[in-house]
């Protein structure tokens, strides 16, 4: 070995070992303290009927099944949302590609032209380049980017659950608004009634000019009342139309007249489980592991980066000689940032608050959810006694009209008091309407708060239906559907006691439902990036009910 070559080999040593030390980065990031939570306590209602994914079905009103199904097909904002997964998946895959080397052909022409002899050159030949990865730079980008796809997805059920809430709203609003049109009309008979009584005794003089004129009055408040009705049918239909997908000019529609009833209280189940329920928790929760993963992605980068090249060129001055003489170039880079103006440091700090940012908003978001379920149940508790109060008071109003009418026949009233009686009674039943709409949307909320991920029944061109869940729910899904098809032969359940009514044979079933649960949100915070600290992992646990304590 020659002097200039081991002197060139220590020299390349000595530089590697420069680059290695200078590229590093401290993976020891200091956090901001994080706030402590109590692990979340049941809800204060259970109820007693397990709700079906397609909660609208409840209601048991066909009309609306259908509505909701054709705005799930048809509404232009749920496609737009299922392209955006569809892009979201193309860029994990894009993403993915840093995998491979790239592989270039070449095929070039030349020619020289001057006061000497014309030459011409041809060149044909491959190029690649691959960059390895050497610390899970590329690994942690892509793992990132999947989870992204996998919070668009969620925001497709999301918004696909949000579109059955607004459609089912808008469907006993338009009850609401027909069966107000309805009693309207039979207020307007009434007082026009009244009003015809009241104008043939002033004629025979038994009355002042000032009660007819008050009685009309009454007359044009229900008119007004009644044009203020069809107004608001006309704006809901056209609302709903949009959300059908369909053009509103000629939008008409006959919900009826008639509330249907209101279904048993569905189980709320455990805090815990709701988290999994739900598709904004879970999108949430995408986002913050992907912003995780992007954080290691960007501390990987301040490593070296190791580049191989190679290329298998021919070159010559005759088309007839191009494939005669190859030659083959092999090569590699260690490449490592020595300075850069504090850019990939400032790229980390970025990353490390973005994926804070995101802890806070998913933990803001789960107590949001326990706060919505909450709410409904409170709100359909006290809207239940509401209007207890108001048929009570709608009939006592009915019994008050009635004698002062009597009275006022005799002359023991006056009619003022028959109308501000008159006037009362028809605006409570206007009110318990209203009071009956209320009740019904109140739990619409309650459903869209309990429900999860909604299958629509049918995709937008070109999509399949395990394209639109997210990855881990397609593996599930494909997991039972092999199961089922290996499923043993069951004929001796019946023997076991198994689908007794007792509930002390329920309780393994629960027990067991509980520690699925908590296994699959214990994996889901595992799940995150060894650099996520000890006290965020601690309060994610706490947070979503699965303290070990």
């Amino acid at each position: 070995m020659t002097l200039s070559r081991s002197a060139f080999i220590q020299l390349t040593q000595w530089l590697l070992l420069l680059l290695l030390v200078t590229g590093c980065a401290d993976r020891n990031l200091k956090r901001p303290p994080l706030p402590t939570l109590e692990p979340p306590a049941d809800f204060s209602e259970l109820g007693t009927t397990e709700a079906p994914v397609r909660w609208w079905a409840s209601f048991g009103d066909q009309n609306l099944n259908f509505h909701v199904d054709n705005g799930l097909c048809n509404n232009y904002s749920i496609q737009a949302t299922a392209q955006r997964v569809r892009a979201a998946r193309a860029v994990t895959r894009r993403e993915a590609s840093d995998f491979w080397p790239d592989i270039d052909g070449i095929l070039g022409l030349g020619f020289d032209g001057g006061p000497f002899e014309n030459s011409e050159s041809y060149n044909l030949g491959l190029d690649a380049n691959w960059q390895i990865d050497l610390w899970g730079e590329i690994e942690s980008r892509v793992e990132a980017q999947r989870l992204r796809a996998n919070a668009t997805c969620w925001d497709y059920h999301s918004a696909a659950l949000g579109l059955s809430g607004e459609i089912t709203s808008l469907w006993f609003s338009l009850i609401e608004a027909h069966a107000q049109a309805k009693l309207l009309e039979e207020q307007i008979e009434t007082n026009r009634t009244g009003l015809e009584l009241q104008e043939k005794r002033f004629g025979l003089g038994f009355v002042r000019s000032a009660d007819v004129l008050r009685q009309r009055q009454l007359l044009e408040s229900t008119l007004e009342q009644a044009v203020v009705i069809e107004s608001q049918i006309s704006v809901l239909e056209h609302q709903l139309a949009v959300l059908l997908g369909e053009l509103p000019q000629s939008a008409t529609y006959q919900p009826g007249i008639s509330f249907p009833e209101l279904p048993p209280l569905p189980v709320t189940g455990l805090p815990s489980e709701l988290l999994l329920r739900r598709p904004d928790i879970q999108r949430n929760y995408s986002a913050l592991a992907a912003a995780d993963h992007e954080l290691a992605s960007a501390i990987s980068r301040q490593f070296p980066r190791l580049n191989l090249s190679a290329s298998l060129r021919n070159l010559s001055e005759n088309p007839g000689d191009l494939l005669k003489d190859w030659f083959v170039s092999i090569g590699g880079q260690l490449i490592a940032p020595l300075f850069d103006g504090g850019l990939r440091r400032a790229e980390v700090d970025r990353t490390l608050a973005v994926k804070f940012e995101l802890f806070h908003v998913y933990a803001q978001s789960v107590l949001v959810a326990f706060q919505e379920v909450e709410d409904a149940l409170a709100q359909e508790k006290f809207q239940l006694q509401r209007i207890e109060h108001l048929e009570e008071q709608v009939k006592l109003a009915g019994q008050a009209s009635n004698q002062l009418r009597e009275q006022y026949l005799i002359g023991d009233a006056q009619y003022l008091d028959v109308l501000n009686a008159i006037t009362g009674q028809q605006r409570l039943q206007r009110n318990l309407l209203s009071a009956q709409l209320d009740l019904r949307l109140i739990r619409v909320s309650l459903y869209l708060a309990l429900a999860g991920n909604i299958d629509p029944v049918c995709l937008p061109p070109g999509f399949n239906q395990s394209e639109m869940l997210p990855l881990e729910m397609a593996n599930e899904a494909e997991e039972n559907l092999n199961a089922e098809n290996v499923k043993p032969d069951q004929s001796n359940d019946l023997d076991t006691g198994i689908g007794s009514d007792d509930p002390q044979s329920l309780r393994p079933s629960l027990e067991e439902s509980v520690e699925s649960t908590r296994s699959k949100l214990k994996a889901q915070s595992d799940a995150l990036a060894p650099d996520v600290g000890e006290a965020e992992r601690t309060l994610l646990e706490r947070l979503r009910g699965i303290d070990d304590e």
